[in-house]
């Protein structure tokens, strides 16, 4: 089909592919806490209208990422202590919580898939692709709630996840990050759902002190 006679894109994938690109620039830094952002700049930078760009900034104030400080001026937002801890501590209830599930439920071929997303994040960290790594990761927690088998669970994650992958990629301890990991899956693989939980719960409070370090200094993480 030649470009006159191409079909244009249907407005509702626009939206959802002008949404999912703000997002990822936002979660990756290309767009930093503070950041304005502009309708007619990101519209150029997305190659489509005003009108998509609009509807992602304002999809993008329900999920957490932006704010108005004005009627007018919408920006990235500055996470706070507050929000940190809190997404932490919902992190830590839930996570804990599947690990253990995925423990007594983890099938051989679940666990081959979970060893597989190691090596992927072995291979990013040792080469220091943040992106990558940062996706990986993401995909092995994400693989772990779905060897729990509760899909009530996987909704109540869903409208954070965005939130602690953007926590996440500024987390560059990624050495540590991955040690862990690889300890989380033993625990899983072993069929033990309290040893599975344990090793959660210290996943989760070393990242969070990890994430605090990084975001609001030493003097912040020790004090956690």
């Amino acid at each position: 089909m030649s470009p006159l006679t191409a079909k244009p894109e249907p407005l509702g994938s626009v939206r959802e592919r002008v949404l999912a690109a703000l997002r990822q620039d936002i979660i990756a830094g290309r767009l930093g806490p503070g950041d304005r952002l502009v309708e007619r700049e990101l519209a150029d930078r997305y190659g489509v209208s005003r009108v998509p760009v609009r509807e992602a900034i304002r999809a993008l104030v329900g999920e957490g990422f932006v704010l108005f400080e004005s009627a007018r001026r919408a920006v990235v937002r500055r996470l706070t202590p507050d929000d940190v801890r809190e997404l932490f501590e919902l992190r830590e209830a839930l996570e804990v919580y599947a690990a253990g599930l995925a423990a007594s439920r983890a099938t051989p071929e679940a666990l081959e898939e979970l060893r597989a997303l190691l090596t992927e994040a072995a291979t990013a960290t040792e080469a220091g692709e943040a992106e990558v790594i940062t996706d990986v990761n993401t995909r092995f927690h994400d693989r772990i709630l779905a060897m729990a088998g509760n899909g009530l669970l996987i909704s109540v994650m869903e409208p954070v996840d965005g939130r602690l992958r953007w926590l996440t990629r500024r987390n560059a301890e990624w050495p540590q990050l991955l040690t862990e990991h690889h300890d989380l899956y033993d625990a899983i693989a072993s069929g033990d759902p309290n040893r599975a939980r344990a090793h959660a719960l210290a996943h989760v409070r070393a990242n969070y002190r990890s994430t605090v370090r990084h975001l609001f200094g030493e003097e912040s993480a020790e004090a956690e």
